[in-house]
């Protein structure tokens, strides 16, 4: 990851941005208490991230030059691998910023500095696609409140409005120690515990919604081999293309590869379409519950289009597309280029 260009802020007011024709305005909102996650116990192995240090050590020696071990410059608890996210979200921010020619700004539940943003018309007001990154830990008790789902709602009878939401993946949610190790040794990533459960926020605001999509399980995907000495890359995508009228995927064959994605189950009938738009091949090497269940792929990206009294889109996929910490590629930056243009 690079320096970012230009001078960096924080802690200030957002400004908002004037409507401009063809122009999206772009927001991003994480659905964290940046302090509950950063405060997390770290004696307690499950249900929370990874220390910097633990990043370190496993990585090793990725992390190891002073821009991230040094700890007068790079915070090394939990607040250090929460800052890593913001590192790898400045890629997405950058091209939809070209795209779009407006900033991207990114709303935390609550921030570093202890300040509590709901999900109100301060988020919603000039932004006409907003992606929700569902990333607290359910032990967190982050929830959304009757007002918050309100205020979506109204958004999304707005004509053109995009909502992209995305609950993390769900580890461990058995309570049978074997069935949860399975799960470890199917994923394979040593700084993922044996219960990381991801999503109360989002799921509640899906359900207030009646979005019919429920996060599920941590997968790994299957993978190609690249040419000599290169990373292995993630399988493509299996893209229904007819489904997709307004090319959400137009030029897109695959997302980027990360070790647990979550399975977005379509738990019932919606009251309008909901299209399965995307699936991707999983790992077979490696058993799961899921695998053993017969299926050969998940759910990676579902939409629902406009019905009713909703005007704007709805589309579920998981925040790790829109990171660079697991690599991106020409297709990955199509796929948000996609969704900057509004399809």
């Amino acid at each position: 990851m690079s320096e970012a260009k230009g001078a960096r802020t924080y802690n200030q007011s957002h400004t908002p941005r004037t409507y401009t024709r063809g122009r999206r305005r772009v927001s991003v909102y994480i659905t964290w208490s940046y302090p509950a996650e950063a405060n997390r116990d770290v004696t307690v192995l499950d249900n929370r991230f990874s220390t910097m240090t633990e990043v370190r050590r496993v990585l090793w020696p990725a992390y190891e030059t002073p821009q991230w071990s040094d700890p007068r410059r790079f915070q090394q608890g939990i607040a250090g691998s929460l800052e890593l996210f913001f590192w790898a979200w400045v890629r997405f921010q950058a091209l939809v910023g070209e795209v779009t020619g407006h900033g991207v700004p990114v709303f935390q539940r609550v921030d570093q500095a202890g300040f509590s943003q709901p999900l109100d018309e301060r988020v919603l007001a000039d932004a006409d696609t907003l992606f929700v990154f569902g990333l607290d830990h359910t032990v967190t008790e982050q929830v959304a409140a009757p007002e918050e789902i309100e205020a979506v709602r109204a958004f999304l009878r707005r004509e053109g409005t995009c909502l992209v939401i995305g609950p993390h993946h769900d580890v461990g949610h058995s309570e049978d120690p074997k069935e949860r190790e399975m799960e470890y040794r199917h994923h394979g990533d040593a700084l993922v515990p044996r219960q990381q459960r991801f999503g109360g926020f989002a799921r509640t605001l899906m359900r207030g919604l009646g979005i019919p999509v429920e996060n599920r399980w941590g997968l790994r995907p299957a993978v190609v081999s690249g040419a000599s000495g290169t990373p292995e890359r993630i399988a493509p995508l299996t893209v229904q293309r007819d489904l997709d009228a307004r090319g959400w995927l137009a030029g897109v064959t695959n997302f980027s590869l990360h070790m647990h994605l979550p399975h977005y189950a379509v738990t019932s009938d919606a009251r309008g379409p909901v299209h399965v738009l995307a699936t991707q091949p999983i790992d077979r090497s490696r058993r799961h519950p899921f695998t053993d269940a017969g299926n050969e792929a998940f759910n990676a990206l579902v939409w629902m289009p406009p019905g009713g009294e909703r005007a704007g889109d709805v589309l579920v996929v998981d925040s790790t597309v829109f990171s660079t910490l697991f690599g991106s590629d020409e297709s990955l930056e199509r796929f948000w280029t996609n969704l900057a243009k509004g399809g």
